[in-house]
């Protein structure tokens, strides 16, 4: 997988080369110390991935990824986790926090080739046959697989497709967001943010700005807050 980091630091950008360097799946193309001197490099080069910091002079870091190919992914690295949430909104694959650990580093890399692989033009990323009370069929593959929703982790939003996550596999559909959570079960599923929907079922845990469910944490974005705490926690989560 190629990839480019864009951070103004110098020094920032040689600690993500030297984890990057670990990594014999990716291929540095670049470092670049601005949005623009790493979207005229992309002009004429295919990139795969984008370490993007977020807080730069000129452009910064978000308003450059809503300009980047749909078929290039980002990870964001920033020196401030509150920047977490903006990153869902241009449906970034991860974000990292500075200074960036190997383990987390790892771990984001690994979710950015496995939804390479699943955004592959080679790739049949399934379509939505039906939709019914208990269950969802999705055409993958040659196959049709039958999805029941309690089995149904969370499903994330990626470019013009969501990924549906259950405990043993990860289905990529030809849907956007707001339209499967419109199809489903409006007591089971909420938004809780632009990327993501959860099955309030599977929550393990929760806090002011954060959702688990198993070791997945997902940020509740602002605009969803409300909502999620006055309809779901108070009325449903909490009145059990």
């Amino acid at each position: 997988m190629n990839c480019i980091i864009v951070d103004d630091e110098p020094l920032a950008r040689e600690a993500i080369q030297l984890l990057i360097g670990t990594c014999k799946e990716l291929t540095l193309l670049g470092g670049f110390g601005s949005a623009n001197q790493a979207s005229r490099f992309m002009d004429e080069h295919a990139v795969d991935l984008v370490f993007l910091d977020i807080q730069m002079p000129g452009t910064n870091g978000i308003e450059f990824a809503k300009s980047i190919a749909k078929q290039t992914l980002v990870i964001f690295t920033t020196a401030f986790s509150q920047y977490a949430l903006d990153s869902y909104e241009v449906e970034a694959v991860d974000y990292l926090v500075k200074p960036v650990q190997i383990e987390r580093f790892n771990k984001a890399v690994s979710k950015a080739l496995s939804y390479a692989q699943l955004l592959k033009p080679d790739h049949s990323a399934g379509s939505v046959e039906r939709f019914s009370e208990d269950y969802i069929f999705i055409k993958a593959d040659r196959k049709i697989y039958k999805i029941h929703l309690k089995d149904i982790l969370f499903i994330e939003g990626l470019k013009d497709y969501v990924v549906i996550h259950t405990e043993d596999q990860k289905i990529i559909t030809a849907m956007n967001i707001k339209t499967i959570h419109e199809k489903l079960p409006q007591n089971l599923f909420v938004r809780v943010a632009k990327s993501y929907i959860i099955n309030i079922r599977h929550i393990d845990s929760f806090d002011n700005n954060s959702i688990y469910i198993g070791k997945n944490e997902i940020s509740i974005g602002n605009a969803y807050r409300s909502y999620f705490f006055d309809e779901f926690v108070t009325k449903k989560l909490l009145t059990r």
